[in-house]
């Protein structure tokens, strides 16, 4: 269909009246006595004869395996059929001397005379209080993450825009001498004499261009962890195209798996519509799962789940599941790109804190977080299953104890969403029979999770229950740039979510 006569007729008559390349050469050598007619001949035939042999074979390939597209070193991930090694994946906790360990470095200084600016010192005796104290929040659970991955001889790439620091001032991986100009100190790469190398470099605000680098390099690298990390999550969006074409269906179109790890800050902080949402929804749309199967269970459904998505989507409520969800990334017999929507406010959190206990060795990545307060305690007397998931936990949290609905209202977190947790969505449904089902969020009810989460919730209550929606109303912005107007909706949306008596005669 594409005629270039339509468009440059005059150009095309001049072309059309060329004689091909190939007749003007042979008949060049032909007139040069370099070859004969009937060698020009037979050397045609033998090419029109390879193509249409290797034609003929393409049509009884009737199973295209992985190892045959894969290059080094990738075939030490799969069998002599293309399938993984495994389907299971050890626990990720690691011994509690590590952990200590690593929190000791992270609160030091490697170097002799090195002299750090004055409020990093206040950072570092923190984390040093929190190691004795055997609690991390987010920063040190990231360090633990990546330290003890070194330890174990993997490469950890870290990259975005300043991510040496850290957007939110809590990284501080790189420190600065204050008296030596560009004389700075990674401790990571001081945790061990033997360990593997750590990378962390800023990079430009060119997210198309530094993705799709990054991309390629985790390609090439599935025995390392390569990170990006957008300032905001809503950042990505200048890099779309390379989460379209190529990390959502780089293994759909070209057999290609990909470990590489997003990490897009997000949350309603009331601080416009610019800085708060990593866009959710987009990446839950593209998620291969199907909404309305209902699902096989059988003692490697977790892992098969991973295997058989695209992508995997969390978004984690506690430092430590942040921790076990890094670790299992490399841990997995097999690589898929993995997408965290990463907290803001929660960094410095009080309550945001998670003990050694969840991080030691035995312990692992929960796709699901539990209720384990009052109303576990004495299920039946429940009247409402809030479940949620991300920052706005905290904020149900504090809502229930300030309308004493501890022992009534049970809350359920969602860590990872993409595949969706039908077994222990169904667990929790069935340990409340009668408890009415909410899943609230902070997000306008058109984005964040509702409308992926929805129909799998039915299919797993096989339309028994409702999964009733508390949260803002339908926007086009992502957010306000009001704070007034944040808190407000705010208010109402936990008003909601704790008002036992909001969908009394309503039908779903």
């Amino acid at each position: 269909m594409d005629e270039p006569m339509f468009t440059q007729p005059l150009m095309y008559k001049q072309i059309h009246k060329q004689v091909p390349v190939l007749k003007r050469y042979a008949d060049k050598l032909i007139a040069e006595d370099t070859v004969t007619l009937q060698e020009f001949e037979e050397e045609i035939a033998k090419y029109d004869r390879i193509c249409e042999e290797a034609y003929g074979r393409s049509k009884d390939k009737k199973i295209l395996h992985i190892k045959h597209w894969l290059d080094s070193p990738w075939p030490g991930f799969f069998t002599v059929d293309g399938e993984p090694k495994s389907m299971t994946c050890p626990t990720t906790g690691i011994p509690e001397d590590v952990l200590t360990h690593i929190g000791n470095v992270a609160s030091s200084v490697p170097l002799e005379d090195f002299k750090i600016h004055t409020g990093l010192s206040r950072i570092l005796w923190g984390r040093a209080d929190m190691t004795k104290k055997r609690e991390v929040d987010w920063a040190l659970a990231e360090y633990m993450a990546f330290g003890s991955l070194l330890k174990e001889g993997i490469h950890v790439r870290l990259s975005g825009q300043d991510v040496e620091r850290g957007t939110f001032s809590h990284r501080h991986h790189v420190l600065h001498d204050q008296e030596v100009d560009r004389r700075t100190c990674v401790p990571m790469n001081h945790l061990w004499p033997d360990q593997a190398p750590y990378t962390v470099c800023n990079s430009s605000l060119s997210e198309y261009g530094v993705l799709g680098f990054e991309l390629g390099y985790a390609m090439a690298s599935p025995n390392a962890l390569v990170l990006w990390e957008a300032q905001f999550g809503d950042f990505h969006n200048t890099a779309q195209c390379i989460i379209d074409q190529f990390i959502s269906t780089g293994q759909a179109k070209w057999v290609r798996h990909n470990g590489i790890v997003l990490l897009l800050p997000h949350g309603m902080e009331g601080m416009g519509p610019e800085h708060s949402s990593a866009r959710p929804e987009r990446f839950l749309q593209m998620s291969n799962d199907d909404s309305d199967a209902y699902p096989a269970f059988s003692e490697d459904f977790e892992v098969r789940q991973l295997y058989d998505c695209n992508w995997i989507v969390v978004n984690c409520s506690t430092p430590a599941n942040y921790f076990h969800v890094l670790r299992r990334q490399i841990l997995l017999p097999f690589r898929k790109p993995l997408i965290i929507f990463t907290p803001k406010s929660l960094l410095r959190h009080p309550k945001a804190k998670s003990s050694f206990d969840q991080m030691i060795s035995g312990t692992s990545f929960q796709r699901v977080i539990p209720e384990d307060g009052v109303a576990a305690r004495a299920p039946e007397q429940v009247r409402r299953l809030i479940f949620c998931t991300g920052k706005v936990y905290y904020d149900l949290v504090k809502e229930r104890s300030n309308q004493c609905l501890d022992d009534q209202v049970a809350i359920t977190r969602l860590e990872q969403i993409s595949p969706f947790p039908f077994d222990l969505i169904k667990r929790e449904a069935e340990k409340y029979p009668g408890a009415e089902l909410v899943w609230c969020q902070e997000e306008h009810k058109n984005m964040g999770y509702y409308d992926y989460i929805n129909p799998r919730f039915m299919t797993i209550l096989k339309r028994t229950r409702p999964i009733w929606y508390v949260g803002r109303d339908p926007a086009a912005a992502p957010a306000t740039g009001n704070r007034n107007a944040h808190l407000v909706s705010l208010k109402k949306f936990l008003d909601t979510a704790f008002n036992l008596k909001a969908f009394e005669g309503k039908t779903f």
